[in-house]
This record gives C-alpha cells, structure tokens and sequence, in this order.
C-alpha cells in the first residue's frame, strides 16, 4: 500500500500535538489535586502568626494565619459586585497596622449594598483598640471582571479590585502581600459582615475534560488517517482513478 507523506505527516503532527496537550492537562489536574490536598491539610493545622516580618505569598497562602493589631478605618476599601446568595453587596477590606510593625490586609467581610443609592454603605462595626483576627492567606480579595480601570481607580472607595502591590504603592503602607481572608475574631465580636466565604475551588474536572477532549481528537486523527489509506488502497485495487485537483482549471460535468 503506497503512503502519501505529506498527509501522513500532517495526521502525525496533529496526534502528536493532542496527545502533548492531553497530557498537560493530565498534569494540570494533578498539580491541582496536589493543592486541594495542601488546602485540605491547612484547614486542620494551627494558625500561622502574622508579624512585621516579611512573609513570601507562596509560603503563606491558603494557610490559616492570627495577626494581632489595629484597624485602619480611613483606609478602607468596598470592592463592588461581591454577590452573596444572589444579592449584590461589597467585599470590606481594611488595613490592620500589626501590633509589632507592618501593616496587612484583611478582607473583613461581605457587606449588602443599598438598592436605592448605590454608594451608600450600610452600617457595620470597627472594634477600636489592638484586635486580633484569624483567617486565611490569599493571594488578593478575589477578582471582579471589569472594563478597562476606571472601576479600581486609586483613591475610590469603592472599586472592582484591589491589588495589595498597586494599594502599597498608593498609600505606601509597607503591607504583607496576602490578604488575610477573615474568619473571626478572638474573642468573638459581632461587626455586622457576613463571612460565609466560598470554598476554593480548584476546578480540576475541568482539566480532566479538556485532557478526554484532546485524546478524543487524537483518536480522531487517527481514525481519518487509516480510513483514509484504506480507502486510497482499495481505489489502487480496482484500478479507479484517484480524483485529485484539476490543475487546468475547469470543473468535470
């Protein structure tokens, strides 16, 4: 049976590619696997203390962490568009000047958001004095989709997203960069947000899809190809002619 190269090359290419790509998948759900399993393991781990020492995102993240200081009220930041059970509301993200140097951020809190005027803020509670919270290291205050930056102009209170490198450089606070995701106080003090926070999803069945995907169109390829060549040889069996392009230009009847 006679091989055409160039087709056969092409199909080659295109497995060759679909299985790479399926397998970066495969390897993408796995890291992720590893990290739900990190996440896991930190909900059930004593809390990290928060201090004027630098801590790096990637040593700190999803850990649960304690920082004792005092709330920056001036500086507060609502982020917009933060829905909880399908009512609109704000994120409420506040500096806490720790209690040995530094300052970090803590994202105290969902807030609902007056329907009637759309700036005004409901009211909530501050504890005034050195506090001490708990919650979780993030990486930011979770991300909105926004056009353009109008909507995390500097100096707003009110913006779609906060960045704790851009909010440094804003208010040159010498901020962590985390955000701690609070879950209360200790002791317990009743300031009126709601922090019924979302687990995190690292959405690893997604990857698992895209990976049978990939396969899928590898075997595909695969399947054109050999049907493609047997077709190719039982026309040079029985002598019919193999219907190529017209390279005069005319088309048959």
């Amino acid at each position: 049976m006679k091989i055409r190269l160039v087709p056969a090359l092409l199909i080659l290419i295109v497995m060759a590619v679909t299985i790479r790509l399926g397998f970066w998948q495969r390897d993408r759900a796995h890291q992720k696997e590893a990290l739900q399993a990190q996440i896991t393991q930190y909900e059930t781990s004593a809390p990290q203390t928060v201090g004027a020492a630098p801590l790096a995102l990637k040593d700190i993240q999803f850990h649960r962490v304690r920082a004792s200081g005092t709330f920056m009220p001036a500086q507060v930041v609502y982020l917009d568009n933060r829905p909880y059970n399908d009512q609109p509301g704000f994120y409420v993200v506040m500096p806490l000047k720790l209690a040995g140097g530094g300052v970090v951020l803590v994202n105290r809190g969902w807030l609902p958001r007056n329907m009637a005027v759309r700036t005004a803020i409901a009211p909530y509670e501050t504890p005034t004095g050195v506090v001490e919270v708990e919650g979780i290291a993030r990486a930011d205050a979770t991300r909105a989709f926004e056009l353009g930056a109008n909507g995390s102009a500097a100096h707003q209170k009110i913006r779609q997203n906060l960045g704790v490198a851009s909010y440094a450089a804003e208010t040159g606070l010498p901020l962590q960069p985390f955000v701690i995701q609070q879950t209360g106080f200790v002791p317990a003090f009743k300031d009126g947000l709601v922090r019924d926070w979302p687990v995190p999803d690292t959405d690893v069945e997604r990857n698992y899809g895209y990976m049978l995907q990939w396969w899928g169109m590898a075997l595909a390829a695969l399947l054109f190809g050999l049907y493609a060549a047997r077709k190719a040889a039982t026309k040079a069996r029985t002598g019919e002619p193999d219907p190529g392009p017209h390279l005069n230009g005319h088309m048959d009847n």
